[in-house]
């Protein structure tokens, strides 16, 4: 506990002369799994089936004039989300598994983390539009069509990716301004961006500020935004009890429901093994529940839960 206010950064790199300001590459370590054909063929069948099922929300709401609605335009919009999040790490993942080089080049691993941070983003802020069109679906509905017009739907759009590319080019920008160490080692299967900060030898502070301003505008306000609004449905919908409504209300919003409990719980469940200071296996197989298992379930959830989207099929 001696103060030492004076030690700049540049001391901290005079003590460790295997300091590189441009790593050229690094080393993903990879799932906790013994590598083999049988959990590399799970994985391409879970991708695939991702990429597939998705594929086909799409097709349905471009073909079937009856779900050219807003909450079918955001569905479609989150269709293409989820298979982009989960193209930007899966299909590296299995290339490292089937080839077993696990390196990944330093240009490519910034890249593939700001990707990952994108769509990640734009999946927050997605499912809180979607919540507030539910809310106005139901809690206004002879209001609904003029005040959910095509231009506020655009601009809902606009100003998802508008924020989400701001948040995920602060961090790469400022993530490219550190040096890192000797040390390339990633222990997990994609450029995580905590994973990285632990691997530079220059100060984080500004980092972690922003990740937690970030994670405060992508993550609880969009997650406060969404109970905000179910809880005037609920409200709304005990004001008139009746079963008529409510099962009305179960048909419209059993489907998001799902969807954001399955996203947010697993975002939770990851948060909380992470500050509970439990395995970093444990992360990555959280990190896994949210890149891959939730993007392949939301075609199902959405086609299984959803009278509209059986008709379509």
């Amino acid at each position: 506990h001696f103060p030492f206010p004076f030690i700049p950064r540049r001391d901290k790199k005079s003590m460790r002369p295997e300091n590189q300001s441009h790593m050229s590459e690094f080393l993903l370590l990879g799932l906790p799994i013994q590598p083999g054909q049988q959990s590399m063929f799970l994985f391409l069948s879970m991708y695939l089936t991702t990429v597939l099922g998705n594929l086909l929300i799409l097709l349905l709401i471009r073909l079937d004039p009856r779900l050219h609605t807003p909450m079918y335009y955001f569905l479609s919009h989150l269709a293409f989300t989820d298979i982009s999040f989960s193209s930007v790490t899966i299909p590296k993942m299995l290339i490292n598994m089937q080839t077993q080089d696990q390196s990944i080049p330093y240009a490519e691993c910034i890249a593939q983390m700001y990707f990952f941070l994108l769509f990640g983003c734009i999946d927050n802020l997605l499912l809180v539009v979607m919540a507030y069109d539910r809310y106005m679906a139901i809690c206004h509905p002879l209001h609904y069509t003029t005040i959910m017009r095509e231009e506020l739907c655009m601009f809902l759009l606009a100003g998802s990716w508008f924020l989400s590319c701001v948040i995920a080019l602060s961090h790469t920008i400022l993530l490219a301004q550190l040096s890192f160490c000797a040390d390339n080692n990633i222990p997990h299967f994609f450029c995580d961006l905590a994973a990285l900060l632990k691997l530079s030898c220059s100060d984080t502070s500004v980092n972690e500020l922003v990740i937690f301003t970030a994670g405060t505008a992508v993550v609880i306000l969009p997650l406060s935004g969404i109970l905000v609004s179910y809880g005037l449905i609920g409200a709304s919908i005990l004001r008139v009890p009746s079963t008529k409504g409510i099962c009305k209300a179960l048909s419209t919003c059993g489907s998001h429901l799902s969807v954001v409990s399955l996203f947010y719980g697993t975002i939770m469940a990851l948060y909380f093994s992470t500050s509970s200071g439990k395995s970093k296996d444990k992360d990555m197989i959280a990190s896994l529940m949210y890149t891959l298992v939730t993007p392949m379930l939301n075609p199902f959830i959405y086609s299984l839960r959803n009278r509209d989207m059986k008709l379509a099929l």
